[in-house]
């Protein structure tokens, strides 16, 4: 919770734009399996997880027995402490119990996208050597077993735990996720049955020599250039950033949180999953993936509480045609994160959804990920204009140029130092130290601005950036000025090809519902509102946008589709 003390650090001194987080409550120095164990102690016979697809329901007793012998099962297939194990499946409640068992014995999980294909999925398990793989069957209009079966024919022959693979040299071992048997791979329940004897009694003492500093999990940033970066994380990092994010939302084990984000992902296995743990929270997972129509179900038939998502999650419930038919009464609070809230978003989510206690996060995979969370009592201007002040424990500063802190006020990037700094980008100390610098300061490439009262506005990306003509803009501007229309719901901003200007002002648009809106609508809207170099030129009215599965637009897919469309030329000169 916040305090006057904690209240006083968050704001900058001197002028400038630099910060400190409260030193209260003070970090704790802990393991995953000491966390969970704490949690399981106290509530022990209390509800811990539901899975509403399959229809599932733990107490924390429940969860921490299918870990433990999970966690026995894969010290049975000869799996040690650092080995890296990957988890390729959408919110199943074998990813739960992944989450805990592979931390249990100090496994390095490893995050990998649930919307990988055969290339992504290649990279991702050399990149960090991975051992073993826990793979779903399908997903979506993916058949994940074709893809390894493609990507490791030596499967078809190989005995399980035995497999010896041309383009996956260090993979041995493959965990599928089903009741059909497959060739070359272990079941999560045959895994599950050799939990037993020997190896179950070694559990505590393995538990024991962890330290809360040893990495733990690799996620891939999704990155629009180049190729993915495995961000490594500690316990420490995740289990002090969860604590923080659930006081922030003051959770307690009399609430029920809905997690429909992606848990490959921070938002669903930290701000989710282990705020859950941190509070005794019961975990409710509407489904695989998100669907509006589930999680509102989900919401209502659970009494939820609290309620994680992107804005254009809230947004497809809102707009959901059954929406009035599902009574919100309990919930309270959650977090939105991953894009900018339109203001007549968050009145609704407030008002409609009876979230009054909603909050919005900034953060990134590589600090664990929150930095900067809005409290519980911030007044709505605060939430749609702001992501809030800094956490506990955390240190911020926006730099010009020259690497010296701009004045309040002034925008510059974002640089973020504390505890929840990665430990380094997996195999990369180039790209880690390019990322890091010698002071611990972790180089975020987001620029923001800070008020005198600590609240931090995120306007953009450096890379973001657009020149035309010599003048600069930034998207994020643009794109808060046309989500401020009434017929405007969302709006994406970024740069095409241009022979005159060298780039031009592109924007796809995502109509109010109900509301029509045109190009001669919106110039005349922005007219005498914003700089006429920043009127977009081309605009697009669109449904929806190309989307991540964490639900980020992909504005690099826009950019391509524009230019093809338009039959731009690319200067590749430029």
């Amino acid at each position: 919770m916040t305090d006057a003390s904690a209240h006083d650090r968050r704001q900058p001194a001197d002028g400038l734009s630099h910060v400190r987080g409260s030193g209260t409550p003070p970090l704790q120095h802990i393991t995953i399996p000491e966390f969970l164990a704490r949690t399981v102690k106290r509530y022990g016979n209390q509800e811990a997880c539901v899975f509403c697809e399959p229809g599932e329901r733990w107490t924390w007793r429940d969860l921490m027995e299918r870990v433990d012998r999970f966690a026995a099962g894969l010290l049975s297939l000869g799996l040690y402490k650092g080995d890296r194990i990957g988890i390729w499946s959408p919110n199943r409640p074998e990813w739960v119990i992944a989450q805990f068992a592979t931390a249990r014995i100090g496994l390095i999980l490893v995050n990998i996208n649930p919307a990988y294909r055969r290339h992504e999925l290649e990279f991702a398990l050399n990149k960090v050597g991975a051992k073993a793989l826990i793979s779903a069957s399908s997903f979506k209009t993916s058949n994940y077993i074709e893809m390894l079966h493609d990507l490791a024919p030596e499967l078809l022959r190989a005995k399980p735990g035995n497999l010896k693979s041309d383009r996956l040299p260090e993979l041995t071992t493959i965990i599928h996720l089903g009741d059909d048997s497959v060739a070359g791979m272990h079941s999560f329940a045959d895994v599950t049955a050799m939990g037993g004897g020997a190896n179950r009694s070694r559990l505590d003492a393995i538990s024991a020599g962890l330290n809360p500093d040893d990495a733990i999990n690799i996620q891939f940033t999704s990155g629009t250039t180049g190729t993915p970066k495995g961000a490594t994380l500690t316990h420490a990092n995740v289990v002090n950033n969860a604590r923080y994010c659930a006081m922030a939302m003051r959770l307690t084990h009399e609430d029920r949180i809905a997690i429909p984000v992606p848990l490959y992902h921070c938002f669903g296995m930290v701000l989710g999953n282990l705020a859950a743990v941190s509070a005794g929270t019961v975990m409710v997972f509407p489904g695989e993936a998100f669907d509006p129509l589930q999680t509102l179900s989900a919401l209502a038939d659970e009494t939820c509480t609290a309620v994680h998502g992107v804005p254009t999650m809230f947004a497809a419930m809102l707009d959901h045609e059954r929406f009035d038919e599902f009574r919100l009464g309990s919930l309270r609070t959650g977090i939105m994160a991953g894009s900018p809230c339109p203001i007549s978003l968050m009145k609704r989510v407030v008002s409609q959804m009876n979230a009054g206690e909603i909050t919005i996060a900034y953060g990134m995979t590589e600090t664990s990920p929150v930095s900067f969370q809005s409290d519980t009592g911030d007044t709505l201007d605060r939430r749609v204009s702001t992501v809030g002040r800094i956490h506990p424990h955390v240190e911020v500063k926006i730099i010009d140029e020259t690497g010296d802190a701009v004045a309040v006020g002034q925008q510059g990037e974002l640089l973020t130092r504390g505890y929840c700094v990665m430990k380094g980008y997996w195999g990369d100390p180039e790209t880690t130290s390019q990322a890091i610098d010698r002071d611990g300061w972790m180089h975020t490439g987001d620029l923001a601005v800070l008020d005198e009262q600590g609240y931090c506005n995120i306007v953009g990306r450096v890379k973001d950036m657009l020149i035309r003509g010599g003048e600069n803009i930034y998207p994020r501007e643009i794109e808060e000025f046309l989500m401020s229309l009434p017929s405007i719901q969302q709006a994406q901003v970024f740069g095409v090809p241009d022979q005159k200007y060298g780039e031009e002002v592109c924007a796809w648009i995502v109509p109010t519902p109900g509301q029509t809106v045109s190009e001669e609508d919106v110039r005349s809207a922005c007219e005498g509102q914003i700089a006429h170099y920043k009127i977009p030129r081309y605009m697009r009215f669109v449904s929806e946008f190309p989307m991540t599965v964490t639900g980020k637009p992909q504005k690099f897919v826009m950019r391509d589709r524009m230019i093809e469309e338009l039959g731009l030329k690319i200067d590749k000169t430029a």
